[in-house]
């Protein structure tokens, strides 16, 4: 037997590894900004930008400005107070320089002096810092202006090449009256690739921010291309002219919008909440949460609170109201929900984020402030507005019935042996090939373009389907209608997918769907296919 031990390296306290500095952001950006794609590109613009709008959510500054420049590096600038100057009477070293290379240091661990705030990590500045070829930060304070670069550079402390190195100590290179901070940062390709800013999630981001706090003034220019753009977002209405925004597309069922707001104390955290909602003549519900005016896209318990509150006070006022018979099905939230637009948002103290990029809240006094705010407010709007909520809760029981009926459908689908059940004879021309690689599958307008395309195809591999003029927009219909259309069970049957829980996209016998149509009778694939 050969000797095992000598080919197994030694595990000793010389195999162990220690990260100096912001080498850890450096080795794994994934846990600080999610991704090293564009998301975690544009991540690295919100965690300079919180700050920004933290300092303007405090009372402190009113505007703030990004700047693409024509290198690809990013300027971000605020008239906040401007991160601290000062020498640390222990760190021995500026304000500026721990906020940049220190993981963890910032002013807002403590309600001292934010009371609010989205950056609240303390590692924002000092990981695009480490996630940066070169970032340059210019601190207006005390009437002075102050700057500092950092590089990726030799570090004479560890003796090698280190992520957001000062190569430069803090000076003052002016004087000035105004206050505030602006920082410029070069991302690494070593870290992003090519990535690229794009104009229009910065656009989007600005414009949620504008709409989120009244009043104050953002601005994003565009540099990079021979013509400059320039575009500033400001609201007069807040959630208001959001939801006006929200909803511009879609026809809205009342006026005004539901809009309430009220502030809570549990188990010592200090919140404050903002509802606005308005019901449209869409089949889906849209949600825009945040916390601390970061986007909550994976909800949180603010959101999770909010619903159980507004479906508790509905489905106490249909009692009420006499609205839900006995034959009724009783509605749930989400038949509540169909077509409501509504924008979720409170300010928390001390909020606690699931993960760094804070995408979903998981404080639970945030749920208890919620359920109770959207049950007290919804309870008061509906005893003021019982016409408008009458219809809103007879959607919800029609919307439950759908439901049911929709259930049906599906246990029934289930039950059906195999799939392709439904007769397709007379009605498509079926290939003769079973790989659906090479197989397509060719929709064309009414029998007579259907007969010409059956003569012309090659059946080994093109189905021919003729249908009956234009097929039905899925997108603007209720899915019980969807389900219930004949030419799109046998389009359904054809392609082999399966529908609703029995859905199976390993089934499909096509990978190639070809519409053949009049322009004016033309549909995207995704409005043709239920």
């Amino acid at each position: 037997m050969e000797q095992r031990e000598e080919q197994v390296q030694v595990y000793d306290v010389t195999a162990l590894t220690s990260l100096e500095k912001l080498e850890p952001v450096r080795i794994r950006p994934g846990m600080y900004i999610g991704s090293t794609g564009s998301k975690g590109l544009h991540h690295c613009i919100w965690e300079i930008l919180d700050n920004a709008i933290d300092e303007i959510s405090n009372g402190f500054g009113d505007k703030a400005t990004i700047i693409l420049n024509k290198d690809k590096s990013v300027t971000v600038i605020d008239n906040g107070r401007g991160i601290p100057t000062g020498i640390h009477p222990t760190k021995k070293k500026s304000g500026v320089e721990m906020v940049f290379t220190e993981l963890h240091t910032g002013g807002k661990f403590n309600n001292d002096i934010y009371k609010t705030s989205g950056g609240l990590h303390g590692v924002g500045a000092a990981v695009v810092n480490a996630l940066s070829k070169w970032l340059e930060v210019e601190v207006k304070q005390n009437g002075k202006i102050h700057r500092q670069r950092f590089e990726y550079a030799y570090d004479k402390t560890v003796k090698r090449e280190m992520p957001g190195t000062p190569v430069t100590t803090l000076k003052v290179v002016g004087e000035t009256e105004e206050t505030g901070t602006k920082i410029t940062f070069m991302p690494d390709k070593e870290v992003f690739g090519a990535s690229e800013f794009k104009f229009e999630v910065i656009d989007e981001r600005l414009q949620e921010l504008a709409f989120q706090n009244k009043g104050i003034r953002l601005k994003l220019i565009d540099t990079r291309k021979d013509e400059i753009v320039e575009k500033e977002y400001h609201s007069e209405r807040g959630l208001l002219d959001f939801i006006d925004y929200l909803n511009e597309s879609k026809t809205v069922l009342h006026t005004p919008p539901i809009l309430f707001e009220g502030e809570r104390e549990v188990n010592g955290l200090n919140m404050y909440g903002e509802v606005c909602i308005q019901f449209t003549d869409s089949t889906t519900e849209y949600i825009a949460s945040y916390v601390n005016n970061i986007p909550t896209t994976e909800s949180g318990t603010h959101e999770s609170g909010f619903k159980t509150g507004m479906t508790r006070a509905f489905k106490e006022w249909a009692k009420k109201l006499n609205l839900v018979k006995e034959k009724d099905k009783e509605f749930e939230g989400d038949d509540l929900r169909e077509g409501m637009t509504a924008i979720v948002r409170i300010k928390i103290s001390n909020p606690i984020f699931e993960g760094q990029t804070k995408t979903k809240l998981g404080n639970t006094e945030a749920y208890t402030m919620m359920n109770d705010l959207a049950y007290t407010k919804f309870s008061e709007w509906i005893e003021d507005s019982k016409d408008t909520a009458a219809s809103i809760i007879n959607n919800a029981v029609e919307a439950a019935a759908r439901r049911e009926k929709i259930k049906k459908i599906n246990e029934a689908e289930k039950k059906k042996i195999g799939k392709g059940a439904a007769p397709l004879a007379g009605k498509i021309a079926v290939c003769t090939l079973k790989d659906p690689s090479v197989c397509e599958f060719i929709v064309v307008e009414g029998d007579s373009a259907g007969g010409s395309a059956k003569q012309a195809r090659d059946r080994r591999f093109q189905t021919i389907m003729p249908s009956k003029g234009k097929i039905m927009n899925t997108e603007k219909q209720k899915l019980e209608n969807v389900l219930g259309s004949e030419e799109l069970k046998i389009f359904n049957t054809a392609i082999g997918t399966g529908v609703l829980d029995n859905y199976d996209e390993s089934d499909l016998k096509y990978d190639k769907i070809i519409i053949m149509s009049d322009a004016d009778k033309l549909l995207s694939p995704m409005q043709v296919i239920a």
